[in-house]
């Protein structure tokens, strides 16, 4: 099957759309620095769902448009913001999120009976070994509780993305900008139960001008037009293409946030990284037969 050359902008697309995920974590690290996961949450889907105003309302019935707002949305940022709240760096993190795609296929050999491949259950294995890394270095500057929060936040991303293959086709602003409709509510509930009304009140009312910027660029930048240009490059050239853009992600993560807040990592914390990131590229990059 014949598949279009990637055009040089539609390349740089692709690159931008992996630099805007990439220093999200930095602008994650400087939201939570004001606000709490569940402040930071409903801020920041409150922010994202604007463009519903303007664009349609895209061709999904109510539960399935709940469901996945609630794993692609709130289940995947509750846990990063919450597993970075509690100690994981933003760079480790944007690592471990990207594990996304070893809980996908997992989950579809679990659910669909769509058993991996050889080539499937190498990345797999690789990737794995590169959390037992990551694992051991569990004590320096986040406990083994904050591990788990981080690897919720890949594994509810995973179940957001089965439930998003079976959303049909639909324009990926107005897509983006209703699921995002989801989470507010809930978030801001459970905020003001959890953290009481004065605390939010305050939060709010203290927040210097970075945190703003924070959530307008974790809105607008990494949800609306990143999601937006990366679900229109996917229908254009397909996963094989556009998917190993993603592994620039957890780099950019990774400088970025050395860059910014210092952060360093030890030698089982590299080589953990480093097999993660074999995992996916040996999972997304295609071979020369496949492509």
């Amino acid at each position: 099957m014949y598949a279009p050359r990637l055009t040089v902008p539609h390349t740089l697309l692709a690159l931008l759309v992996a630099g805007i995920w990439g220093v999200a974590f930095v602008f994650t690290k400087l939201g939570l620095d004001s606000f709490s996961p569940l402040v930071l949450t409903t801020l920041r889907f409150s922010t994202s769902a604007l463009p519903l105003l303007v664009v349609p309302r895209p061709r999904i019935a109510l539960g399935p448009t709940v469901a996945i707002g609630l794993t692609l949305f709130v289940g995947q940022f509750m846990f990063l913001f919450l597993g970075i709240t509690h100690g994981v760096p933003p760079g480790l993190a944007a690592v471990i999120l990207q594990t996304q795609s070893m809980f996908t296929v997992a989950l579809a050999a679990a659910i669909y009976h769509q058993y991996p491949t050889s080539r499937q259950t190498v990345s797999l294995v690789v990737a794995a070994a590169g959390l037992a890394c990551i694992g051991g270095t569990v004590g320096q500057e986040f406990d083994v509780w904050a591990l788990l929060l981080m690897l919720g936040s890949p594994l509810s991303f995973a179940v957001g993305n089965l439930l998003l293959r079976k959303a049909g086709q639909n324009d990926m602003v107005a897509l983006m900008s209703w699921l995002s409709l989801v989470p507010p509510l809930p978030c801001l509930a459970l905020a003001l139960t959890l953290e009481g009304p004065t605390a939010v009140g305050q939060s709010l009312v203290a927040a210097p001008w970075i945190a703003w910027v924070a959530v307008l660029y974790l809105a607008f930048a990494g949800t609306t037009i990143a999601f937006a240009a990366w679900g229109a490059l996917l229908r254009r050239y397909g996963v094989a293409t556009i998917a190993p853009f993603a592994l620039l992600v957890p780099f950019i993560g990774a400088i970025s946030s050395s860059l910014v807040f210092g952060e360093t990592f030890g030698p089982l914390r590299l080589a953990g990284m480093a097999l993660v990131l074999v995992g996916l590229a040996i999972l997304m990059v295609p071979t020369r037969k496949r492509a």
